[in-house]
């Protein structure tokens, strides 16, 4: 069974793709900082079959991240890895004039540090992983550059069997370079592109983890690297930072799992996507796992 690490998994997004994994059979090493409520969703989780490793802790910790990466091995190895778990930086969001300079330290070392961190734990059972070896003979011309959404060079582009809009390698004759290896997908916001009143130390924390993702795509072509604008969303999150904002509007998180799945089941090329345009068909219909 292919196995998966997803932080910030006990409520929200995380617990939502954890439970969208589970029901595909794939095995699962959860985190949060809260033993309760992870345990609760593994009690869930636990329900499709699959093996559910929790471990309660704080992401920033490196003996964490390496408990996790180790609690993975001893899965069987490491297929796809989500860095879900999100700070702020303040609460309620504040304009960047009052912005505590801790805050915002924090959600760098949560939103940036952390995911890279983990991403160095995991790198050597994410390059051994077979689990897109498959798609190796299926899919051809994918360059050398990710796939960033709304650059305005579509011109540039062709268009893969999987994923609209992928790079092209160039010359027709090029030998293409198929990552074979394992994914990880960042969860970015749309706050890291647009310039949102208050959303400024988040945003900027986001940003930064969007450039990070961009160039680990391009030095780790071996691999499947994601990251993903997921939208609106009805969350604790989104409740914390905007407490007098009525969300009862917003989607619930699930809505957006089978966008993120789409990314796998098409084993799309690295690069920046938008949950909205693939829950609208901005990708070719492919396979799926």
């Amino acid at each position: 069974m292919p196995v998966a690490i997803i932080t910030g998994a006990s409520k929200g997004l995380g617990r939502a793709l954890a439970a969208g994994l589970a029901g595909r059979g794939w095995d699962l090493v959860v985190d949060a900082r809260s033993a309760g409520p992870l345990e609760a969703a593994a009690r869930e989780l636990r329900g499709a079959g699959v093996r559910v490793v929790t471990l309660a802790g704080d992401v920033t910790d490196g003996g964490h991240r390496a408990a996790l990466v180790a609690a993975a091995g001893e899965l069987g190895g490491l297929d796809l890895l989500v860095n879900n778990a999100s700070a702020l930086g303040a609460e309620p969001l504040v304009r960047l004039a009052d912005h505590p300079l801790d805050g915002l330290r924090t959600a760098l070392e949560v939103d940036v540090v952390a995911p890279l961190g983990l991403t160095q734990e995991a790198l050597p059972l994410l390059r051994a992983s077979s689990y897109f070896a498959s798609y190796a003979g299926d899919i051809s011309h994918i360059g050398e550059v990710p796939y960033i959404r709304g650059t305005g060079n579509a011109g540039t582009y062709d268009s893969p069997p999987y994923l609209m809009d992928a790079r092209n390698a160039g010359m027709p004759d090029s030998s293409p370079y198929i990552g074979t290896g394992g994914a990880i997908l960042n969860i970015s916001s749309d706050a890291a592109v647009e310039a949102y009143p208050t959303w400024g130390g988040y945003g900027a924390a986001k940003a930064a983890l969007d450039q990070q993702s961009a160039v680990l795509a391009v030095e780790e072509p071996g691999l499947r690297v994601w990251w993903v604008d997921p939208g609106d969303m009805r969350t604790d999150l989104y409740a914390a930072a905007v407490p007098d904002d009525d969300d009862s509007g917003r989607p619930l998180p699930g809505t957006v799992v089978p966008a993120l799945l789409r990314l796998l089941d098409e084993a799309a090329v690295s690069g920046r996507y938008a949950a909205a345009d693939l829950l609208a068909g901005a990708a070719d219909a492919g396979g799926s796992r």
